[in-house]
């Protein structure tokens, strides 16, 4: 059984405030109206039942003391027949949104609100995810109408008083519940509480205040970040209804991946091959690294999956660009498939300056190495 709480995305000591906030969140998020994804519907209405029942102090701690089966009723929730259903609550929350009230104006909400953020997904090359850089991107978002600065009136008019709370912004509502019926004061679902309407709507805006725009921004990324770094973009978010101040932007980091470099945090891997010739005697290979082509010394008697370390050659520390990560290589070993007569003879000589302390036998030596007996 769903937790209402969890429902609404809030803590079990949230209060009224908090719980009316989620709850309008959410069903402009999932109202059937808005959203046509299956089963936005479904869950508009658990939305709902979740917030009727924790919206009222009493039915609330019931259902904090018994859970649904405090609430009573066939369907554990009070009758809502006088509510008007899920779509009064939607045209008592977001008429001020766009929706056209029973006169057929447009509402507006009371007193500025707080834009919603935004959430952008940014896939970044790698080694721009190591140095930074600054990108440019494109981001729908809602700016005030330039038409009516954000009134949602048409240019040269203005907002007329409510004829259904009389300007006062609340109507009073009866409720039946099985424990009796309650009276509760309730914001008018009209004009959301402000206690006028726009009866002739901005052209350019349709009412809302508020228009869609796309907007170029130059976005900074530091360097080091990595796929889940999530970064702020300050009051780049939609803008608030009635001129209030707009949300931020967040940008999410993906990192795509490098065909030759791997990266863990703030060290990078990669691996290289050298004959055996090279980890014997030794030699210096170039390799590629974030800041290109460099020269690493390959010791002798360097043994297979060694793994040799360049420091300072890997990811900078998120926030600490002077300090960095190394680089570190697994050395893999190529042994020849086949070997010419005089290669063999050169290294049945070389085989038999070994005792047989350190190898049982040159011939099975060969034999390992090779795939083969000496001759």
């Amino acid at each position: 059984m769903a937790d209402f709480y969890q429902i609404l995305g809030v803590s079990r000591d949230a209060d009224a405030d908090t719980l009316k906030r989620a709850y309008r969140k959410l069903a402009r998020q999932y109202h059937p109206d808005v959203n046509k994804e299956p089963g936005a519907e479904d869950k508009f209405k658990e939305i709902g039942k979740a917030y009727e029942a924790l919206a009222d102090p009493e039915t609330r701690a019931r259902y904090d003391q018994f859970g649904e089966a405090g609430l009573g009723g066939a369907a554990g929730m009070p009758d809502m027949g006088d509510m008007g259903g899920f779509a009064d609550l939607f045209e008592t929350f977001f008429n001020g949104f766009g929706g056209q009230n029973p006169q057929g104006g447009r509402t507006q909400r009371r007193g500025p609100q707080q834009g919603d953020d935004l959430r952008y997904d940014l896939n970044v090359d790698f080694k721009d995810a190591i140095f930074g850089q600054q990108k440019e991107i494109k981001i729908p978002h809602l700016e005030t109408c330039e038409v009516c600065r954000g009134t949602g009136a048409k240019p040269g008019t203005g907002p007329k008083t409510c004829s259904t709370c009389g300007g006062s912004g609340q109507v009073r509502r009866a409720t039946r519940t099985p424990f009796g019926n309650f009276t509760q004061v309730a914001e008018c679902p009209s004009c959301n509480g402000a206690g006028q309407i726009i009866a002739d709507p901005c052209v350019s805006c349709g009412g809302n205040g508020v228009k869609q725009v796309r907007k170029k921004l130059r976005i900074n990324i530091p360097a080091g970040v990595d796929s889940g770094t999530k970064l702020r973009v300050s009051g780049e978010g939609n803008v608030g209804l009635k001129g209030g101040p707009p949300g931020d932007l967040y940008v999410f980091i993906k990192v795509k991946n490098d065909s030759k470099l791997k990266r863990d945090g703030v060290t990078i891997y990669s691996e290289i091959a050298v004959s055996y010739l090279q980890a014997i005697l030794g030699d210096t290979v170039e390799i590629t690294t974030v800041d290109g082509n460099v020269n690493l010394k390959i010791p002798s008697g360097t043994q297979p999956n060694t793994t040799l370390s360049l420091e300072n050659k890997g990811v900078p520390r998120l926030g600490n660009p002077v300090a960095r990560g190394n680089h570190e290589v697994l050395v893999k070993v190529k042994l020849p498939t086949r070997i010419t007569d005089e290669e063999r003879k050169l290294l049945e000589g070389l085989a038999s300056q070994y005792s047989d302390k350190n190898i049982n036998s040159s011939s099975g030596l060969f034999s390992k190495l090779f795939g083969k007996e000496s001759q």
